[in-house]
Order: C-alpha cells, then sequence, then structure tokens
C-alpha cells in the first residue's frame, strides 16, 4: 500500500479486463446493476440433420410402419362394422328351401344364396366363412333358411348340415312291384332301378332321407332294415312253429298281412294259419289266390271268381298243400312278430264280421254260425261278374259249403278275408 501523497501504482490489464493473467480476454464492458443480474445468452451451433435419419432403409421403414398402422386401423374398422352386418337380419322375407348343389365351391354357394335372396352381401358373407375358417366345411345339401336369417345363421345351417329331411311312408301288405313305382313316383329320389328286388325282402316303414339319395340307395335300406328285423324276431320265434326257417317266417307273415289289417288280429290269424300246417289242412287264403293270378301287381280289382279259386297256380292255397312257394307280399314288423308268436288257441277259421274285423271259430259248425250271422247283414246276394263265368266265390251262401267229393280237412274253408288296408281289399270271400 503506498504511503501518503504516493500514486497508486497502476492496476494489471487482468483485473481491468475481469480476469487474473487474461492478457487475450476482450474489454471488459461495463454493465449497469440491472443488465449484470440477467443470464449471459449463448449462441447455439447451426444444426444439422443426422446422416442416419436421412438413410434410404429408415425412410422405407418409416414408410412401412405407418401403413402398416393405418392397415391395422382400416382393419379393425372393417372388422367391426363387418360383425355387424354378419349378425344383422338377413332380407329373406319367408322361409325358403334352397338347394346347394355337390360340388359347389364358396364363390358358388355365395352365388346361389344370393340369387335365392338369402343374403344380399356377398363379401360379407365370404369374409365371414373365411374369418370362421369354415371354408372346408361348407356342405353341399338341402337347406331350409328361416326368415330374416343373418349371416351367421346361414353359414352355421350349412356349416353343420343341418339339410331338409323328406320322408317315405312304405305301408305294410305292399308287393316289391308296389314299391318300386312308389319309389319311381317320389320325385325327390334320384336314379333308376336296375331289376325289382326279391318278394318279401323289403321292410315297409317310414324312411327319412336327403334329397340326392337314389332309388337303388333307398332299396338297400330297406332290404337291410328288413334282414336286422328278421333277425331279431327269429331269434325269439317259439319253438313249436311248423316252420324252420326264417325265409318260411316271412312267407307266412305275408299271409298274415294281407289278412287283416287290425293290429289285435294279427297273432289269431297267425294262430289259425299256424294250427291249419300242424293239422295239415290246406290254408285256403284268398291273397295268395290273387297273387298266383297277378304276381306282383298286387289287386285283381274285383271278387275272387269260383272258376279262380279252383284254378291252380303255385301259389293258391285252396289247390297246394302247405305254405306258398314264396312271400305274396311285405310284411311289417308286426305280422312277423305276430308269425313268430301266434296266439295259443285252437281256432281253425275266421270270417268277416261285418264290422270291419273277423269272427274266429274252432269248429266247421261254430264257423257256419259266424257265416251265417254274416249274410244276414248283407243287404243281398251279389251278381255274378261276368257271365261265362260261374258266381263269384264271394256271392252266395252255399260258396261256404264244403264241396261233396273233397276230402273233409279239406272241405273246410279258412276264414273269411277282409282287410282294413285299402292295398289289401282285392275281395271279401266267405269260406
Amino acid at each position: 500500500m503506498p504511503g501518503a501523497g504516493e500514486p497508486y501504482p497502476p492496476m494489471s490489464e487482468g483485473l481491468i479486463n475481469g480476469t487474473a493473467g487474461g492478457k487475450n480476454n476482450k474489454h471488459l464492458t461495463p454493465r449497469s446493476p440491472r443488465t449484470a443480474l440477467e443470464p449471459d445468452t449463448v449462441e447455439m451451433p447451426p444444426s444439422r440433420r443426422s446422416k442416419r435419419a436421412r438413410h434410404p432403409f429408415v425412410v422405407i421403414g418409416n414408410a412401412i410402419i405407418t401403413l402398416f398402422v393405418l392397415a391395422a386401423v382400416v382393419a379393425a374398422v372393417a372388422l367391426v362394422l363387418g360383425k355387424q352386418r354378419f349378425d344383422a337380419p338377413g332380407p329373406l322375407a319367408e322361409d325358403r328351401v334352397v338347394n346347394i348343389p355337390r360340388g359347389s365351391g364358396i364363390r358358388d354357394i355365395s352365388d346361389v344364396l344370393m340369387r335365392e335372396g338369402v343374403i344380399d352381401q356377398p363379401w360379407v358373407f365370404l369374409g365371414g366363412v373365411l374369418a370362421l375358417k369354415a371354408r372346408e366345411d361348407l356342405k353341399a345339401g338341402e337347406y331350409q333358411f328361416k326368415a330374416h336369417a343373418s349371416l351367421r345363421d346361414v353359414v352355421a345351417t350349412i356349416v353343420e348340415g343341418r339339410v331338409v329331411a323328406h320322408q317315405l311312408t312304405i305301408p305294410e301288405g305292399l308287393t316289391s312291384e308296389q314299391i318300386v313305382a312308389r319309389l319311381l313316383d317320389d320325385d325327390v329320389l334320384t336314379g333308376n332301378i336296375k331289376e325289382i328286388p326279391r318278394e318279401g325282402s323289403l321292410l315297409p316303414d317310414t324312411y327319412s332321407f336327403n334329397r340326392g339319395i337314389t332309388r337303388e340307395q333307398m332299396i338297400q335300406r330297406m332290404q337291410q332294415a328288413q334282414q336286422r328285423v328278421l333277425k331279431e324276431v327269429w331269434d325269439r320265434h317259439s319253438p313249436d312253429l311248423p316252420i324252420k326257417t326264417p325265409e318260411q317266417l316271412v312267407v307266412l307273415a305275408s299271409l298274415v298281412e294281407k289278412e287283416t289289417g287290425k293290429p289285435e288280429e294279427r297273432t289269431r290269424v297267425a294262430a289259425v294259419f299256424v294250427n291249419r300246417l300242424k293239422q295239415k289242412m290246406r290254408l285256403q287264403s284268398d291273397p295268395t289266390i290273387i297273387y298266383g293270378l297277378v304276381g306282383g301287381k298286387g289287386t285283381l280289382g274285383r271278387p275272387i271268381m269260383k272258376s279262380e279259386i279252383e284254378q291252380p297256380t303255385p301259389y293258391n292255397t285252396y289247390q297246394i298243400e302247405g305254405l306258398p312257394p314264396g312271400p305274396i307280399a311285405n310284411p311289417g314288423r308286426a305280422s312277423l312278430e305276430a308269425a313268430a308268436n301266434p296266439a295259443r288257441t285252437r281256432e281253425l277259421y275266421f270270417v268277416a264280421d261285418g264290422t270291419g274285423g273277423h269272427a274266429f271259430a274252432e269248429t266247421y259248425e261254430q264257423h257256419q254260425r259266424n257265416v251265417a250271422r254274416l249274410r244276414a247283414l248283407e243287404t243281398g246276394d251279389q251278381k255274378d261278374q261276368a257271365p261265362a263265368d260261374p258266381q263269384p266265390a264271394a256271392s252266395p251262401p252255399q260258396a261256404a259249403a264244403p264241396a261233396a267229393s273233397a276230402p273233409a280237412a279239406q272241405q273246410r274253408r279258412a276264414p273269411a278275408r277282409h282287410n282294413q288296408n285299402t292295398q289289401n281289399q282285392n275281395t271279401q270271400t266267405t269260406r
């Protein structure tokens, strides 16, 4: 520190510039107190774009990601809208049956449904099938779609194969030729029939089937059903039957089927035939006469003439001993069971009782009284059906009387036939 009166030494340049020893520092510009309190502004270096950001791969990648995001958004929106339309009620105003042919692809099915008015948005249908992964599960067939069925309902119906079921009823007692005629008349079935099936080989029943099944396939189903039922019935047949084979059982059952249409009478009718077989009596069944005359056609269209009773044929049980050589119709299960297990009676005769049933008898005398009661109910004698032919067997009371020259066991005619089944009402002969 200088003494009094001595001048102060000069300030160093560093102190003047605000730094100690800053020879290269700029000249310190005095600032006001307010300015000194404000922060200094630092100049930023000029911005330079990263070379990596400008790389083509990066640009392409960004574009792809953007496209994926947009696609995801569009797909989500389409999915929501598509699902709404997929579940919305359809345009069908009323129930409709639509046939989808075999070999149809997804586009073919879509066209058929569009043409039939089941759907009106084929692309939604196609998208729904693909989304459900059901393309390979679509099945051909005949389908019934409900009114206003949604696309989901339509797809479910086809995928699950809920096809329309048709039914064909074959009444008991028809011949194989008559059954074939019914199959040919059914326009839902397809194909031809090579040959008439063996008589008695078809089981009368109600069969369900889908459109497109062939007539030969239906015959095979009926034959398989008959074989199955026949085996079941034969395995439980009465041990004292005078028949030895299942084939003979079918023959006997066919006679029972043609003789009565009342279920409660089947076992009694079967018992009459079984009792006659055991006693070596001729069966004398009118339906066998008819079958011997017309074969598989089944009906005469008129009463049996007396001359036809005496006309020998392989099936006429008025002229032959025992069972005919084959069935005269296709019996149903009930007649097969009745023939296999007939009623335990000693009855040998039956005749129409005038009320749709039959009166049964053990003796010829009792049978004659039943015949007399039937005649009393008749309004008058029937006239000859043909002038050149003797009187019909059904007409005169003496038709029930035995022939004088016949052996006693053969004189006793079997009961009158009176079948409720319209297919079997060929005659009402009193025997």
